[in-house]
Parts: structure tokens; C-alpha cells; sequence
């Protein structure tokens, strides 16, 4: 099992290039960020975290400047989209971005992806909030298409473009992993369908081994190998009996949460994290 951290890269916490330097020294493999391009004010669409919207929510620096600070700080670790909210991006200047990161990062890109949970943040992007789901899949499509493909075209009902020239193609061939977070069976099929990986949301712990299984025989009968869709499960806690457990049920990577905070809370967290790995594997 492979460890990482995760953390909203915001303006009043540790540094993300700094962050990546301290993690990748520290000898994690991964460290994720996750993006709000804003926040309404109007504050309809509820947290499904709770009735009080973390600050960090409307503070984010863009995801894409953070990973690559990330990148460029450091040479071994990956840099993770946790997520990245495709539904509000243009699939061209994204397919773009990630190119670019990963060919710059050496291949150390990992592209989680989500459709969302604020109706008013993608509304604000163009996004229907009922067709999300439709359109997240052909930005998918095209994204594979323009990275794949020397001349790439794309002929959906929410994304439409003729033949056309996009380089760099990203160094991880065929592309950076696709990883989904979402939870409930249509979840689960739609990894299957379009996605290299999967960022369990929403699932009890007690519940992750039945649906591993789940997402295991759907990915069979789709004559998929279940071993080339990785488990990536967020917030795992520092104890080493529960990241057994998650290994035991087949996890591919248990990613430990960090607040959004300076250096003097964040870098005691993760010599702890650090040390509860160490002493798993001894």
C-alpha cells in the first residue's frame, strides 16, 4: 500500500511547494490538493460536510499553479488532483494543463476528478447541475482523445471540436491516471467505464471491502482487469491496526489529512503519519 497526504493548498497554510519537499523527504509517494475555483455567497447547495462551509473552501489557490509549485519543488513524489472539478474547465485548456504538468514532472501526475456537490459554483461555469455527470464523461472522452491522439477531435452533445494540434502529450503513456472520486453503484460503474481509479467518498470504512468488491466484479464483467483500478481512500486515520485493515481489503493508497495550516501544526502531522508507516512496515 502507498501513502500520501492531502491538504487545501490556501494562502494561510504551509506553502504546497514546501509541503511537497517536507512529504516527498519524509518518503511519501503522493500529496493532493483539491480545488474551488470560488464559492457563492448565496451558500444554497448545502456542505454535504456538515451546515458550516469550511473557510479553506473559498481560499484554494488554483489547483494547477499549487501542483505545479509542487512539482517543481521535489523530483520523486506525485502530485494529485484531490479533485480536480472537471465539470467547470474547459477540456481543452485542461488537457493542456495536465500535459504539461506531467511532461514537465517527469510522468508524476495523478488526475483525480469529481462532478461536484455545488449547484451555484458550476452554474457560474455554464455546468447544468442534472446533465453533470453526462457532461464530466465527455470532458473524460476528450481529455484521453487530445492526449492520445495527434489530431484529436470530439463529437459529443456537450463538448464539440474539429481535428485538432495539442502538444506536449503527457510522458505517462497513455496517459496520467483518471481517478474518481464519487461513492453508490452508479459511482462505481462509471469508474469502470471511463476512470483509472477510484477515491472512495462517503463510504464507511466497515463498507470499503464490500464495495472494492463490487467495483471488482463490475470491472470483471467489463472484461477489465480489477488490478489496473487503484483504491485511493482520503482521510485515513493514523493507526496502524485501521491502515492494516485498508491494506488487508486491498487499498492501493491511504492518503492521511492535513489541515490547512502553518508549518509548526502541519510538520508535527506528518512525522506522525510518517512514523505510524514506519512501523507498519517493520
Amino acid at each position: 500500500m502507498l501513502y500520501g497526504v492531502q491538504m487545501f493548498a490556501t494562502h494561510f497554510a504551509i506553502r504546497p511547494d514546501e509541503l511537497a519537499r517536507e512529504a516527498e523527504a519524509r518518503g511519501f509517494e503522493s500529496v493532493w490538493f483539491p480545488e474551488h475555483t470560488h464559492i457563492p455567497v448565496s451558500r444554497r447547495s448545502p456542505w454535504p460536510g456538515g451546515p458550516v462551509l469550511p473557510k479553506e473552501y473559498s481560499h484554494t489557490y488554483d489547483l494547477f499553479v499549487a501542483l505545479s509549485m509542487a512539482a517543481a519543488a521535489t523530483s520523486r513524489i506525485k502530485v494529485a488532483s484531490g479533485i480536480c472539478l472537471l465539470v467547470e474547465r474547459d477540456p481543452i485548456v485542461t488537457a493542456k494543463e495536465v500535459a504539461s504538468l506531467d511532461h514537465l514532472s517527469g510522468g508524476r501526475v495523478l488526475f483525480g476528478i469529481g462532478a461536484g456537490w455545488n449547484a451555484e459554483e458550476m452554474e457560474d461555469h455554464g455546468t447544468v447541475f442534472r446533465t453533470r455527470w453526462k457532461l464530466l464523461k465527455e470532458r473524460v472522452q476528450a481529455l484521453k482523445a487530445i492526449w492520445t491522439e495527434d489530431e484529436a477531435s470530439f463529437d459529443g452533445e456537450f463538448v464539440r471540436f474539429e481535428p485538432i494540434w495539442s502538444w506536449p502529450k503527457p510522458a505517462q503513456r497513455p496517459h496520467p491516471p483518471i481517478i474518481l472520486g464519487a461513492h453508490g453503484a452508479k459511482a462505481l460503474a462509471r469508474v469502470v467505464d471511463y476512470c483509472e481509479g477510484w477515491i472512495p467518498i462517503g463510504v464507511r470504512a466497515g463498507d470499503l471491502p464490500a464495495e472494492i468488491g463490487t467495483l471488482r466484479r463490475l470491472a470483471q464483467e467489463k472484461e477489465r482487469d480489477p488490478a489496473s483500478i487503484s483504491i485511493n481512500v482520503y482521510g485515513t486515520p493514523a493507526d496502524r491496526a485501521a491502515l492494516a485493515e485498508l491494506r488487508e481489503a486491498g487499498v492501493t493508497r491511504a492518503i492521511f489529512g492535513l489541515p490547512p495550516a502553518g508549518p509548526d501544526k502541519v510538520l508535527p502531522l506528518l512525522d506522525r503519519y510518517a512514523e505510524v508507516v514506519r512501523s507498519l512496515a517493520s
